[in-house]
């Protein structure tokens, strides 16, 4: 948890247990267990592609079919009607999944109306959400017309519009410029430091480990690692999970970063290797 989070006293924690769920019949994550996510952290879920980090965060919010238990303190969130879950979680889909026709205002008015009950005129909170990330200024725009990061933005508005306690947050930074990252990663960082539960898919393990309180390593739909990523990323766990060589290096700031030396099996600094 970052130095800066202050979390209410008493704020329930999210804790997944025995989780099983995919698409069409076919099952991505079984019998998968985490340890609890806190208020005022944010948690990265790391690992190779198709490990079931998408998945993962689907179920969560029950996006998609899913079993087991999935609770925020004492509530049971498969159980809910889907308007009881949108109050309790917020959802940040990939870069894409969006109604680009729409202005970044309608945008955040819809995610306020959707099954939220609301009996007053949401326009204000809107306006609020849009300048509490900085970017009132492009209300009126559709988003279509936006660059990357200004629609990942956008997104996270709408993400949290509801002022849900847990935010789950689909590759937030994917194919973004390292200016707009840090943008992203500032304001996710800033969501989770005001008491939110957070959890993000993040491809970049340099990010993960500069802004994440804690890594969840999955791959396979298994958990891998947990914990904070100077205390469980090792060239073996990179070895074993990415299958890369990889040196871990102490940042200066007690963090790490990951150098990534070649693969472990075929190693594309060694010709010889590649010849037929």
């Amino acid at each position: 948890m970052s130095a800066t989070a202050r979390p209410p006293k008493g704020a329930a924690t999210l804790q997944v247990r025995s989780l099983r769920a995919g698409y069409r019949g076919t099952t991505v994550i079984e019998n998968l267990s985490l340890p609890d996510c806190r208020p005022g952290e944010l948690v990265a879920l790391v690992g190779p592609n198709a490990a079931g980090k998408s998945t993962l965060l689907r179920a969560i919010a029950h996006l998609i079919r899913a079993s087991g238990t999935v609770r925020l303190g004492h509530e049971d969130l498969l159980a809910m009607t889907p308007a009881e879950r949108a109050r309790r979680v917020g959802f940040m889909p990939q870069l894409g999944d969006h109604d680009l026709q729409l202005s970044v205002l309608e945008s955040v008015l819809s995610a306020l109306q959707a099954g939220a009950g609301w009996g007053t005129d949401p326009l204000p909170a809107a306006i609020a959400v849009l300048e509490k990330l900085g970017i009132g200024a492009l209300a009126m725009r559709e988003l279509g017309a936006l660059s990357g990061g200004q629609r990942l933005l956008a997104g996270l508005a709408q993400a949290i519009a509801r002022d849900a306690p847990v935010l789950l947050l689909d590759e937030p930074t994917s194919a973004l410029d390292l200016a707009h990252q840090w943008q992203v990663m500032a304001a996710v960082r800033r969501l989770a430091d005001g008491g939110r539960i957070v959890i993000a898919v993040l491809h970049d393990l340099a990010l993960a480990a500069r802004w994440a309180d804690r890594l969840i390593v999955l791959t396979s739909g298994r958990l891998v690692a947990a914990g904070p990523a100077a205390d469980i990323l090792s060239p073996a766990l990179l070895a074993a999970v990415y299958g890369i060589r990889a040196a871990v290096v102490p940042d200066g700031a007690g963090g790490v970063f990951v150098r990534v030396d070649g693969l472990v099996e075929t190693d594309i600094d060694a010709p010889a290797r590649l010849s037929t």
